[in-house]
């Protein structure tokens, strides 16, 4: 597993990062912590350095979940975490906020309930419009003067956003869905961090499980997968249409001896350096797989027929339901 630089922070991180979302909730049951740990632990001891939570996953929980292999693994590891999604005491989405007073506190939380003293990558969840992103980013800021945070990002932002941003503080990284189902980046965002000598963080790489294949029908979801009732792209008829392109690629990986995941992944892998995929997965053997895409080698020609097999704005369904949907690109 190669190191890459993470923006122009000063950071190193795995090619390949982990997405610690699922260990908590919204894809089926939460892992135990001794399940938890064994999958944090592999993740390292296979090469991964970089892993990725937020306060809202699991009300907190997931931040909590890491806190016993930061305690093991400091020195070694770079830790993301996010805040402005907030969740009522019910456990329900209660909006966004990026008010000065509550990053400081969302902050002083975070670093509590990772038990650290400093958050390597702190970043915007969400951006609520409300609220100017010079006000925000100055905030964000202060918690690095404060010696609280190394680095700032961003997450589902728009390139004048970004801009913006930049004015205020160096942002070291951008964090955005991206995966060959999902390429609206392409155009003018990542060229618009790669001006900037920003990071692009990739999210759902594997298209929130379509791309590992194991998905294929209603069948296949636990009864608390927040996919099947919250996710346009799981609906039954956007399903079975989307199955058709993921068995597309199935056909270059089965000619490659690759994995869905593997292909996918390599794809990501091949568009730069500075995009850094974050897989997440709650089994050892998925995580082993999705891992040895480091070593997938895919040349020009591959990487061709992978986007004659799934072109742009192929993918049926829109990444969020509405109200979750009118946040992105903010």
């Amino acid at each position: 597993m190669r190191t890459v630089p993470l923006g122009k922070s000063g950071l190193q991180v795995s090619q390949l990062g982990f997405g610690c979302m699922g260990l908590a909730e919204f894809y089926g049951e939460a892992l135990g912590q001794e399940e938890a740990d064994k999958l944090l632990d592999a993740a390292f001891e296979h090469g991964v350095n970089f892993f990725d939570t937020a306060d809202v996953y699991g009300c907190g929980r997931n931040e909590e979940q890491l806190s016993g292999f930061l305690k093991r693994r400091r020195r070694d590891v770079v830790i993301a975490t996010k805040f402005a999604i907030l969740r009522d005491d019910n456990g329900a989405l209660a909006g966004l906020s990026n008010d000065p007073k509550y990053i400081r506190k969302a902050c002083d939380a975070s670093l509590k309930r990772l038990g650290v003293d400093e958050i390597d990558l702190y970043y915007m969840h969400r951006r609520d419009r409300s609220v100017p992103i010079e006000d925000s980013v100055g905030a964000m800021s202060e918690l690095v003067d404060a010696g609280k945070v190394r680095a700032i990002g961003l997450s589902e932002v728009s390139a004048d956003t970004l801009q913006a941003a930049m004015k205020i503080h160096p942002i070291a990284a951008v964090q955005s869905e991206y995966s060959i189902l999902t390429r609206e980046m392409e155009a003018e965002f990542i060229p618009a961090c790669r001006e900037h000598g920003v990071a692009f963080v990739a999210y759902s790489p594997l298209g929130r499980g379509l791309l590992t294949g194991a998905f294929r029908n209603a069948s296949d979801f636990g009864k608390d997968d927040y996919r099947m009732a919250g996710n346009p792209r799981f609906s039954e008829e956007a399903l079975a249409a989307n199955i058709k392109l993921v068995d597309r690629l199935g056909a270059i990986a089965k000619e490659k001896d690759a994995s869905l995941a593997q292909i996918a992944l390599a794809w990501l892998l091949a568009k730069g350096e500075d995009i850094i995929p974050i897989p997440g997965t709650k089994k050892l053997n998925r995580l082993k797989d999705n891992l040895a895409a480091a070593s997938t080698d895919l040349n020009a020609d591959d990487m061709a027929r992978i986007e004659e097999a799934i072109p742009e704005d192929a993918v049926e369904g829109e990444r969020y339901a509405p109200a979750a949907q009118s946040t992105l690109n903010a």
